[in-house]
This record gives structure tokens, sequence and C-alpha cells, in this order.
């Protein structure tokens, strides 16, 4: 056997030397299977809780609910007790409908033990998400209640006197239009004549696009387009609340995930007329500018750059975080094969309505209607648009953006167009009047 020189073996000897020191210096976060927690968020909202913590590496949990008081109790493996797990106490609001306070601890070594006192019984669901855009390795628990908020209850409640003020005769119209009817000979006066065109609330569901994991596309300035589309949201249903024949519904009100499906499903439980999805578009290139109107296509995107943002809005379920062991994943896609040609014929109609509204005292990137592929838009049976109300990538359009006279100007606009497409477009006859 040929002996090594005695370099070599103090080479060798010092590897091993290096090696075990290593272990002694390094964290206990990078230790074996140790993980870093990166960041903890609560998203509060009435269908439920979401709480997330990201880390850089995949997390390992379990869990158990606690009733006399109903509490969720999570063990994460392989995490200390940090600063930053600690800020989640703060983060619960008072307002949250689920949960009242977080306590943390350390439950063992390398186990931090999270504890959530709650308002009422709930279902948990918690998954795992791997990275995906900004976002390192997710680790999310969704609180939902035992009894799910029925959207249309809600709706009915918050609309009864209207729709009951409008199902009421009303003596003075009434006078009007026989008079109306007398003096015009050829429109002789009938039953049916004296009765309004229709004689129910129209119910128009708003979409603010993106939400709480999800901030949609961030202007040079820093701007939010889920904040900006809420807020142009809200204007648009505090005006419809103020015609005698219309109500509004948000499928969000505030800043959390809803995911597409799911915003589809509830515009569809509210049996809406109309369909409205707002959002503030962005481009690669800052100079792209210009509202635009968009209704679904089942033959291929109209343009390359529908095509392109269709794609990049179908991806907000990725980034928001859904959950994709959910039982209701199958019932998603079934709803989204569902489309029709009625109602791409009706939404086209809509669609062109409210453009030309927008286009009024607007900058428009396209003067037609756009098609493309988006899921948001794929109810079978409920005339549905997509709305980018300017370019948030475009510096001086995120200032407009900004601007509550220009997001007020958009809303009066949409409602506009919603008018004009109800008078040559009158709304069908409900199955079941709400």
């Amino acid at each position: 056997m040929k002996l090594l020189p005695k370099n070599s073996k103090r080479r060798d000897l010092l590897k091993k030397i290096a090696k075990a020191s290593a272990l002694v210096f390094l964290g206990p976060s990078q230790i074996a299977w140790g993980a870093k927690l990166l960041a903890v968020r609560m998203w509060p909202a009435e269908d439920y809780t979401r709480v997330t913590l990201e880390s850089d590496e995949a997390l390992k949990v379990t869990h158990q609910l606690l009733t006399k008081p109903h509490r969720l109790v999570v063990d994460v493996e392989g995490i200390e007790l940090t600063n930053t797990l600690r800020e989640l106490v703060a983060k619960v609001k008072n307002d949250d409908p689920y949960v009242s306070q977080v306590r943390v601890g350390q439950f063992q070594p390398k186990v931090a033990r999270l504890v959530f006192d709650l308002k009422e019984s709930v279902q948990p669901q918690l998954f795992t998400l791997d990275p995906v855009g900004n976002y390192k390795n997710r680790l999310v628990f969704d609180l939902y209640p035992t009894v799910a908020n029925d959207p249309l209850m809600e709706l009915v409640r918050n609309s009864s006197k209207k729709s009951a003020a409008l199902e009421a005769d009303d003596p003075i119209a009434a006078f009007a239009q026989k008079d109306a009817n007398k003096a015009s000979p050829t429109k002789p006066s009938t039953p049916e004549a004296d009765k309004p065109k229709h004689r129910r609330l129209l119910t128009i569901a708003i979409d603010p696009g993106h939400g709480g994991e999800d901030p949609g596309a961030i202007g040079k300035r820093g701007s939010r387009e889920k904040d900006i589309v809420l807020a142009i949201s809200r204007k648009l249903k505090e005006k419809i609340e103020q015609e005698p024949d219309m109500r509004s519904y948000l499928t969000r009100d505030g800043d959390y995930f809803v995911p597409l499906h799911t915003r589809v499903n509830k515009a569809r439980r509210v049996q809406a007329d109309l369909f409205v999805s707002v959002h503030a578009d962005a481009f690669v290139q800052p100079h792209a500018k210009g509202a635009s109107v968009f209704a679904l296509s089942q033959q291929g995107a109209s343009s390359t750059a529908a095509r392109w943002l269709a794609n990049k809005e179908n991806s907000a379920d990725m980034i928001g975080g859904l959950n994709i062991k959910s039982k209701d994943k199958q019932v998603a896609q079934l709803l989204l094969d569902m489309s029709t040609s009625a109602q791409i014929k009706d939404s086209l109609k809509l669609g062109d309505a409210v453009l030309k509204q927008i286009g009024g005292f607007a900058k428009l990137h396209k003067k037609h209607v756009e098609q493309a592929s988006f899921a948001v838009l794929k109810a079978p049976d409920v005339p549905s648009i997509l709305i980018e109300t300017a370019f948030i990538s475009n510096p001086e359009e995120e200032a407009r953006l900004n601007d509550h006279d220009y997001q007020d100007q958009i809303a009066v606009a949409i409602l506009k167009g919603i008018r004009n497409y109800f008078a040559k477009n009158p709304p069908v006859a409900k199955s079941r009047q709400i």
C-alpha cells in the first residue's frame, strides 16, 4: 500500500475540524430541518379569516379543535418562537368575525404552538403553498364558519324596503301612464301597459379584482391594484344603491382573497342580472395607457394583449392562495366549462354600452370590446364583463387612478352603461323573485 504524504493527512484532518466547527457556529434555523419564518399575516372577512405563515422552507403542522370555549390549536414543527411569530398576536383585529385573540408559545424544542381563541365554531382548512411570485413557502389556515354565510339572504335583508317600494302600486305613476295612453290612440290603455317594465330589483354583482395575499399590479409609486379597484367598486355600489330599481352586491368588501370560481358562484347565488369585474391594467411597457372592456371568448383571444392579460388575471388563484385539495375544485372546474354563446352575446352588448360611456371622458386602449378566456367571466347565465379602468403601470394613469374624481367618473360611466344596456335589453324574468 502506498502511504499518503504527511501534508495530505494534515489537509484531511483540517477538513474534518472545519466541518465540526461549522455545526457549532450554525444558528438554530440553519441546522438540518430548521426553517426561518419570514412573515405572518391575517386577513379577516365575513366569509372566512385567513392566517398565513411565510417561511424559507415548507412547514409541517398538526392541529386540533377544542370546545368550551372554542379554540384551534396549531403546532408548527421546525421553528422556534421568534419576534416574527409573536407579531401574529397584534394582528388580530377587533372586528374579526371568527378570532378573538391568538396566543403563541414554544410548546417543545423546535415546535411552536399557536392557540386561536374563537368567537364561534369554525371548520379550518390547513394547506401549504409552493413559492410563487414574490412569495416563498406559505402555510395557510382558512377559518370558515360551521354555518356558511348566505349572500342571497344578506342581500334580501339589505334591500327589502327598496324591493317592497318597487313592487307596490304607485297611484301617481298609474294616473300619469293612463293620461299618456289616452293622448296616444295608437297605444290603447291596457292593464299590462299600466305596469312598469320590471317589478323587481335588478341585481348587479360588482367584483373588485384581487385582494388579500394577491395585491394585483403595483404601480411605480407603490399603488396596489387591489386597493384602487375596491375604492372604485365601492363608489359604483353607492351609486347603484341610489337607483330605485337596482341593488348591488360586492364579491369582496375588504382586503381579503376570493378565489375566481367563488366570485362566479357568489354572483350566481344572488341571482345577479349582470356581473362587472373591476381591474387596473399593468403592462411590461410603462407607456401603455387607456381603459379597456373585455368579455369572454370561447374561440381564443381577440388579440395577443388580451390573451396575455387573461393569463395574468387567471393566475390570481395561484398568487392569492387556492386550496387545490378542496372538494370545491371539481365543482369549480365544472362551472368554468359551462359558458354559453348567449351569455357572451349579451356580455358584448353590455361591454359596448359601458365602453362608450368611459370613452366619453377617458382615453381608451381599444375602441371595441375585446375577448379572451377570463375565468372570472364564465358564469353561464349572467352577462359578465371585465373593466380595466386604466394602466396602473403608466405613471400618469397611476396618478389618475388615485384621484377620487376620476374614480367617481369611472363609477358614473359604468352605471350609465348598465342603464343603456337595460334600455335596449330588458331584463328577463327570474324563476324566483327575490
